[in-house]
């Protein structure tokens, strides 16, 4: 074989190389976003079978467990995942359908959520005095800024256009509050996990078991979030 062939294979191989590299890294990350979705479901469903446990939840405590439970950890959560590439349910979709689902499921989580706290702020008297308190202030205030933010980040292609800046500025804000306001939930929850009463129902174990399956799904989660965010900051 002359020269010039083995040159010309260099290449070829290289590129199969780099393929089966990156068909390795889609497996594992569709891998990580089935795991992810698992998660979501145990630790969602463990948080509801507490509320139920004595029937259908009718006081303030329960509702805002149930609502902001629902809105957070299920709904924004699949927001969230909505836009990922490697997201079993939305892969299929046109991009357009899938800020769509975005758009729905951003908007319905957030109305759960923020209703499930104040809901909460209304039966207390002392506010804000705990970890968890403290923690679903910031990310409800997060959570309602991502929720106003979201609406500029509709028009950011029309606002590129007219002002370029702008419309980079909206989209990265919307994903750094969108990603502050999930992780803030999840750490609200993971201390939620910790209450004494949730405890003497489920026990210790039920409760640690709950923290690190809340703390694994979110830190796969927002890890697509965060990669766009340093692409769009490099500008590419």
């Amino acid at each position: 074989m002359t020269t010039n062939g083995i040159d010309s294979l260099q290449p070829l191989s290289a590129l199969r190389s780099e393929n089966q590299d990156n068909y390795k890294l889609r497996v594992f990350q569709s891998c990580s976003y089935l795991l992810a979705q698992l998660l979501l479901c145990l630790v969602v469903s463990g948080a509801l079978i507490f509320v139920f446990n004595d029937g259908v939840p009718s006081g303030a405590t329960p509702q805002h467990i149930t609502l902001c439970v629902l809105g957070y950890q299920l709904l924004m959560a699949q927001a969230i995942l909505s836009l990922s590439p490697h997201n079993s349910w939305s892969i299929h979709l046109r991009i357009v359908d899938k800020r769509r689902a975005h758009w729905i499921l951003q908007i319905l989580g957030s109305g759960l959520a923020i209703a499930g706290t104040f809901i909460k702020i209304l039966d207390k008297s002392v506010h804000f005095d705990t970890y968890h308190g403290q923690f679903g202030l910031v990310a409800l205030v997060f959570t309602t800024i991502s929720l106003v933010n979201g609406l500029a980040s509709l028009w950011a292609y029309e606002i590129r256009k007219l002002i370029p800046i702008l419309g980079k500025i909206s989209k990265l804000s919307h994903i750094c509050f969108g990603v502050v306001a999930f992780s803030m939930a999840s750490i609200t929850l993971c201390h939620g996990f910790e209450k004494s009463f949730f405890r003497g129902i489920l026990g210790d174990g039920v409760g640690y078991t709950l923290i690190g399956f809340t703390a694994c799904f979110t830190i796969i989660i927002i890890i697509n979030p965060l990669i766009n965010f340093v692409t769009k900051i490099k500008g590419e």
